[in-house]
C-alpha cells in the first residue's frame, strides 16, 4: 500500500485490496473514495469487494469512477463534496493516485495558486505540470 498525503483531508493512493483495509483504517482514515472503473479490476479489486470490507470495518466508502472523458466540472464538483462533507480523513484510490491527485487540483483552483496545487501534488509523488494550462485557464474561468 502507498498511501500519499495531499492535505491532512485528503490523500490518495494507488489501487488497493481487501486485505489493506485494517491499515487503512489503522492509519486513521475514515473515508475511502474509489475513483476507479470496475472494468479496469479483477473481481477481486472491483467496488463492491473493497466497499464490503471497508463497510466490516465501518469505514464509509463512496464510488466515483473517473476517466479522462468522465473528468468533467460536475464530477470534480462532486469529488470535492465528498471528501469534503463524509468523515475525514479520506483515502482516495484508482490505479496509480493520479486520476485522484488531478481530480483534487482541479477542485482546488478557486482556493489554490495553481503553483500551490502543483506543489502539493510533486510532493506527494504526483507530477501534474502537464495540467498547468488547464489548471490556469480555470482561475480565469469567470464563475
Amino acid at each position: 500500500m502507498d498511501l500519499r498525503t495531499l492535505t491532512p483531508r485528503y490523500s490518495v493512493s494507488p489501487q488497493i485490496s481487501v486485505e489493506d483495509i485494517p491499515a487503512i483504517k489503522a492509519a486513521g482514515y475514515k473515508t475511502i473514495i474509489c475513483n476507479r472503473p470496475n472494468d479496469e479490476v479483477p473481481p477481486s479489486h472491483q467496488a463492491e469487494a473493497i466497499e464490503a470490507a471497508a463497510a466490516a470495518a465501518g469505514l464509509n466508502f463512496q464510488v466515483l469512477p473517473l476517466t479522462h472523458q468522465t473528468m468533467t466540472p460536475e464530477n470534480v464538483a462532486r469529488q470535492r463534496d465528498m471528501y469534503e462533507t463524509c468523515d475525514g480523513p479520506v483515502l482516495a484510490y484508482c490505479a496509480s493516485g493520479t486520476r485522484c491527485s488531478v481530480v483534487w487540483a482541479l477542485g482546488q483552483v478557486n482556493d489554490l495558486s495553481v503553483d500551490e496545487i502543483l506543489a502539493q501534488t510533486l510532493e506527494a509523488g504526483y507530477d501534474l505540470s502537464g495540467l498547468r494550462d488547464t489548471l490556469v485557464s480555470l482561475t480565469a474561468t469567470p464563475t
